[in-house]
């Protein structure tokens, strides 16, 4: 079983909030591994909210072939943060030897286009950069968007945090929205991709669980969209799914729920929007989902959310004081960052219910 977790905050919180909120859920993972996705980011990016933000672990060679592969594209650097590692001996960390983290300028024939043009630049700049480091091992892409930071390592999340001097809270590294896992996969070979939260197009997505049907929703997914690659981890499934519903078809948030557990047939008949449920059922068969598992998501525009399975069958708590909401596998995490919020208040979200928490904090509970 995995641990997740979510921060939303007013103002921009430290990483070391976030690995707060995990690591008193250590019994529900296996210190594996640390991730995290920044989004809204401030501290030493706060300058180039609108820069393309790239993610990278690599080898030397791997910096040299982004270098030349960026300037090749027409991008230009504009920015770099280069973190400064702590490298102690005894550290449980499988470290890469670089991590690149630039804000680039969009290349000239892009800085007057559409919005969505934009859009696939980023992500067709991401999969090309993506396969040449994969080609003879030279590092991982985990992100190029902007405002948005994404790191992955394997290792103890603690002690990942200390090489990265993340319990620092010096202000240079902070965000207003965070979502982090501290587990590496464990389904296939451990691999960083496999890590979650998993990022495409502005859209970030976590999952405790396991998706049965995996096979499924792959092979019907790898048709829809060519920024659907990889597939190291079944929970891959659950954030092509999300960017399909909201990016592709844009439909509203709540939809995502009804193609991912889809009510009975017979309660869906009984409804006066029937007639969609059944298309939706009809249409995207293959993106329903299976197994025990809860989600947390990060949306382009900010807003949070999370859902469970349709028996609930993994824990989620959704917690707030006034100036921060976070999302936690267990109370526990939440307890340990806000530990005088009124627990009353605490919400637990059922089978049939999607909590999405807006960026004002205020908090929507809708069901199917």
């Amino acid at each position: 079983m995995c641990r997740i977790g979510s921060i939303k905050s007013k103002t921009p919180v430290p990483p070391s909030v976030a690995l707060n909120l995990m690591l008193p859920q250590q019994e529900g993972h296996d210190n594996s591994g640390f991730a995290m996705v920044m989004q809204d980011l401030e501290g030493v990016f706060s300058h180039y909210k609108d820069k393309p933000l790239l993610s990278l672990a690599c080898t030397p060679q791997g910096v040299q072939l982004a270098n030349d592969f960026m300037e090749e594209k027409g991008f230009v650097q504009v920015a770099q943060w280069v973190p400064e590692v702590d490298k102690r001996p005894g550290l449980k960390i499988e470290a890469m030897p670089r991590y690149v983290f630039r804000n680039y300028d969009y290349p000239e024939i892009y800085r007057y286009r559409s919005q969505a043009e934009r859009e696939d630049l980023l992500l067709d700049t991401r999969l090309e950069l993506r396969a040449l480091l994969e080609k003879d091992g030279n590092g991982f892409v985990y992100s190029f968007w902007p405002d948005v930071l994404t790191l992955k390592e394997i290792g103890d999340p603690a002690d990942i945090a200390t090489y990265f001097r993340l319990w620092n809270d010096d202000g240079r590294l902070t965000a207003r929205n965070i979502v982090t896992q501290c587990r590496q996969n464990t389904n296939y070979d451990i691999v960083r991709y496999a890590a979650h939260p998993f990022f495409l197009q502005g859209y970030t997505l976590c999952a405790n669980g396991e998706n049965t049907f995996f096979t499924k929703n792959k092979e019907f997914q790898k048709a829809l969209h060519r920024g659907y690659i990889g597939f190291e981890s079944d929970s891959q499934n659950f954030l092509y799914t999300l960017h399909y519903v909201l990016h592709e078809l844009e439909w509203p948030i709540r939809y995502y729920k009804h193609v991912i557990t889809p009510l009975p047939f017979v309660e869906a008949e009984q409804r006066a929007d029937s007639k969609v449920l059944g298309l939706i059922r009809e249409s995207l068969a293959h993106l329903e989902i299976n197994g025990p598992n809860t989600i947390i998501a990060l949306l382009p525009d900010g807003r949070m959310m999370t859902c469970c399975d349709s028996k609930k069958l993994r824990p989620v708590v959704v917690g707030r004081d006034k100036d921060m909401v976070a999302i936690a596998s267990e109370v526990c995490g939440l307890n340990a960052i806000m530990p005088d919020r009124n627990v009353a208040e605490d919400i637990y979200p059922h089978e049939r219910e999607m909590v999405v928490i807006d960026n004002d904090l205020a908090v929507q509970r809708w069901n199917q």
